[in-house]
């Protein structure tokens, strides 16, 4: 490898294609480099495949549940991970605490209240449920 196939690497990644490689062959500081490199684009793109997977899920096919699974991650990724399983498991409990109270008051029951948690508009119509 030499700098300007890691200047294309990393210009590649810039513009979104995770899907690029750097040559691991030979040895010394800039194999080092390719193999980080790599190694960095491999955990990039496992991570955008999971928080895209969750968000689809969760956001656009009503599947609730969806939670990121990016193993071995450390560092601003397992924050990063974990703020977008903290959303949607909040989204998942309050549209499922709504879904119940809502059915329940569907068939006459009107002593059911909602009680998770909730901001802004999910608050909105949590109250006018209640």
């Amino acid at each position: 490898m030499d700098l300007r196939q890691l200047l294309a690497g990393l210009t590649a990644v810039r513009d979104g294609d995770f899907g690029t490689r750097l040559p691991e062959d030979g040895d010394g500081l800039l194999t080092e480099i390719a193999t980080v490199f790599n190694g960095m684009v491999d955990q990039l793109s496992l991570f955008t495949s999971e928080v895209t997977r969750v968000a689809r899920e969760v956001g656009t096919e009503g599947q609730l549940g969806g939670q990121a699974e990016v193993p071995g991650v450390s560092g601003t990724w397992k924050d990063l991970t974990d703020s977008v399983n903290a959303m949607a498991g909040n989204l998942t409990s309050q549209v499922r605490s709504i879904a119940e109270v809502t059915t329940a008051v569907a068939k006459g029951d009107l002593s059911q209240k909602i009680t998770v948690d909730a901001r802004g508009e999910i608050l909105e119509l949590k109250n006018t449920v209640n």
